[in-house]
């Protein structure tokens, strides 16, 4: 990040404990979820003072929901971008997630403007909603340069990325690669087994969003993230189907109207021969072209709203 900023590590979500990027802890998240909950007060209380030594005058939040008690507390406006809240996906899981989901649902409640880009659910706690177009970054880097650091041999239409989010999964199943010895695949593993035709991007520089232009197709999980950013790429997406996480399905839904695309089980992704990168991907369901400016519309409104203060 560029920029003159004030960077202040604080944790006011839990989102979800997992082991990867597809394998959840559920009880550890309850377990986490309620400290969260309990420590609230003290919480409000560190972050307010320090908003008011800084003389903030907007919360922007993606998207805890103390954030929204933390700007009321602060006597502040507090917007929030984002595709779906986490009450929606602790209610789905039931039992003791039922009166957090309901707590969040409240906090939420209290926010004043929320950006919602596409690939959302309803989002019904929120009172004023503004939809904007898809969010995320943008490529730093050009072909040349990429292909001068990594070494970017095969054309396009055999070049795969592979992205999994920051947690990864644990078990890629890598020796694929050698099956398709003429394409060349990138990863952000680190931990990836060594072939002539896979590149292992360890460097904290590089995005995936950087390679998604110069690739076929990117293979990933549900996330909005990545995919948001493929969909501003113009890149296709396969998607293993994730199970027990109520945004996936969304996400799902919304990438076949968006972008080309394969959806794939995770039978056909850990346990075949990838034969799916030799299928024709199909075509989104919506005519009209990718709505990219989710990034100038909310940049934008905070640009002028800062003004008017």
């Amino acid at each position: 990040m560029q920029g003159d900023f004030i960077h202040r590590p604080r944790a006011f979500d839990i989102g979800v404990v997992q082991r990867d990027s597809l394998f959840m802890d559920k009880n550890a998240t309850l377990e986490k979820l309620q400290q969260l909950r309990a420590d609230q007060k003290r919480l409000i209380a560190s972050e307010v003072n320090f908003l008011r030594q800084n003389r903030v005058s907007l919360v922007l939040a993606d998207i805890p929901p103390l954030a929204t008690l933390i700007a009321r507390a602060a006597g502040l406006p507090c917007w929030m971008i984002g595709n779906f809240g986490w009450d929606f996906i602790y209610r789905d899981w039931g039992g003791d997630f039922i009166p957090l989901a309901d707590w969040i649902s409240d906090c939420f409640g209290h926010c004043d403007r929320l950006f919602r880009p596409p690939l959302h659910e309803a989002m019904s706690a929120f009172p004023v909603i503004t939809d904007v177009g898809f969010t995320g970054g943008s490529p730093r880097y050009s072909r040349a340069e990429l292909q001068q650091e990594f070494g970017l041999t095969a054309p396009k239409q055999r070049t795969i990325l592979l992205t999994f989010g920051g947690l990864g999964l644990e078990q890629i199943p890598y020796h694929n690669v050698a099956r398709f010895p003429d394409w060349q695949f990138i990863t952000f593993d680190r931990n990836a087994p060594n072939y002539p035709n896979l590149i292992k991007v360890t460097s904290h520089r590089h995005r995936p969003v950087d390679f998604m232009p110069f690739c076929d197709r990117m293979v990933s999980k549900p996330g909005y993230s990545t995919f948001s950013e493929a969909c501003r790429m113009g890149t296709p997406i396969v998607s293993i189907t994730r199970e027990g996480f109520a945004e996936a399905p969304v996400l799902l839904a919304g990438i076949q109207d968006w972008a080309a695309h394969q959806i794939l089980t995770p039978t056909e992704f850990f346990q075949g021969d990838w034969e799916f990168l030799h299928q024709p991907l199909h075509p989104p369901r919506q005519p009209q072209a990718t709505i990219s400016n989710g990034n100038q519309t909310i940049g934008e409104a905070v640009i002028n709203f800062c003004q008017t203060v």
